[in-house]
């Protein structure tokens, strides 16, 4: 079944003290355009990341944004400066004795002054943040895919649904075609009659060659043959796996081929009309195509 390339999928885990959070958005694009957005810490894995992506999404750019808080309480070492603690510790007793005062330094006297005790976070716990990321991506592309397949769905009931309306339009050509070498015979008869006063001279082969030459000129019955095969073809390619959004494209510039031919071809008002109902039904077609995976 046809996948559309937009969509969205959101991951968030967590294991202490981490909380991973991933999302992906994905956009229309030509070919495989993956890329991520990755804190230092998980830089080493992004390769990875969009081999993974790939075993599912095979066409349409990819954006993949990344982000981990750490709680504050974990991770956190605090550690004494005891070289600066004995130089304050030294530098107030020293006051204490020139003043001569009776007061001996504590604690509280030096515990607020500046590097005296100085706070380091840890390093990031590699084997934690990797386990939650590769699995966040997994569960975000999972979520990405099942978007895509929904939009895709809904593409195709569209696209089936547009492919009848050129069956009906064909239809109508195919109805109008055994008219026009009538219709042709009668209009080149009367003004050759008109042009010819005596009987005697109009030659019945030679009108018979020209209407013969105008309905072969005018035969679209190879058109119509290509144009129902490629109508098939539309639906069933709809129904296969994997990414088909190029043969889809290819399948309407034919389909556009064989109106265009048959435009030249015949000229009548009413079959006309059809081509252009036909032409326009394509673009509209071609663009709801140009979002398939």
């Amino acid at each position: 079944m046809a996948k559309s390339m937009t969509g969205f999928g959101r991951a968030e885990l967590a294991e202490a003290p981490y909380n991973l959070v991933i999302e992906m958005k994905s956009v229309n694009n030509r070919y495989n355009d993956i890329i991520i957005k990755l804190p230092k810490a998980l830089k080493s894995l992004e390769e990875v990341a969009k081999k993974l992506i790939k075993e599912d999404i095979k066409r349409g750019r990819v954006e993949v944004f990344v982000n981990y808080e750490q709680d504050e309480a974990v991770g956190l070492e605090f550690k004494p400066n005891l070289e600066i603690a004995k130089k304050y510790y030294a530098a107030i007793e020293k006051i204490a004795q020139e003043l001569e005062l009776e007061e001996k330094p504590n604690l509280d006297m030096i515990i607020n002054y500046p590097d005296l005790i100085s706070v380091e976070k840890e390093e990031a716990n590699a084997e934690i943040l990797e386990k939650l990321f590769l699995k966040g991506i997994s569960n975000a592309t999972k979520e990405l895919v099942a978007m895509r397949e929904q939009e895709g769905e809904a593409l195709c009931q569209d696209l089936i649904a547009r492919k009848r309306i050129l069956e009906d339009y064909l239809e109508q050509i195919i109805g109008r075609t055994p008219e026009l070498v009538l219709e042709h015979k009668k209009k080149l008869k009367e003004r050759i009659e008109e042009l010819l006063s005596d009987e005697s001279n109009f030659d019945e082969s030679k009108f018979a060659n020209e209407v013969a030459y105008f309905a072969d000129k005018s035969n679209i019955t190879e058109e119509i043959v290509r144009l129902r095969s490629h109508f098939d073809q539309l639906e069933s390619i709809l129904l296969e796996e994997g990414s088909i959004g190029r043969k889809l494209d290819f399948l309407i510039q034919e389909m556009n081929r064989e109106i265009n031919t048959i435009g030249s071809k015949v000229q009548d008002l009413e079959v006309t009309t059809c081509v252009i109902e036909i032409k326009s039904e394509l673009e509209k077609i071609r663009e709801q195509v140009q979002n398939i995976e």
